[in-house]
């Protein structure tokens, strides 16, 4: 379900909030299901389990999950989450449009390769 790359910059917190937050959005995780457990998850990905607890925190703060005290976490059912990080896509494809413009990449071409990379179909780690 998750998977951590141990190469990646990024902490690791940060990489399973963003997986997460791509499931629940996605609809893999339905609203209203249980989340896995702390302990479990930490055990699973072979990490500390205060990693899982802070990335479930931010994840509880930005509302794609809520606690239910002595069962665990469950996904929210809320739909303007999924608008949410579309808004924030959007916003990194603006801030690339503005790089790109800085370096004179013609609008044909950025166009061009954004449906090359739309089109790949498989989802690449960057």
């Amino acid at each position: 379900m998750i998977g951590i790359d141990l190469q990646n910059r990024r902490p690791i917190y940060e990489q399973v909030v963003e997986r997460f937050q791509t499931l629940i959005v996605s609809g893999v995780l339905e609203p209203d299901s249980q989340m896995p457990s702390v302990r479990a998850l930490a055990m699973e990905l072979s990490i500390n389990p205060n990693t899982i607890q802070k990335a479930y925190a931010a994840l509880e703060q930005e509302g794609y999950i809520y606690p239910v005290k002595g069962r665990g976490n469950f996904v929210s059912g809320n739909e303007g989450l999924k608008q949410k990080k579309q808004d924030s896509i959007f916003q990194s494809l603006k801030e690339l449009v503005v790089k790109g413009k800085e370096l004179k990449i013609p609008c044909e071409v950025f166009i061009e390769k954004a449906k090359e990379f739309y089109q790949e179909g498989d989802v690449q780690k960057v």
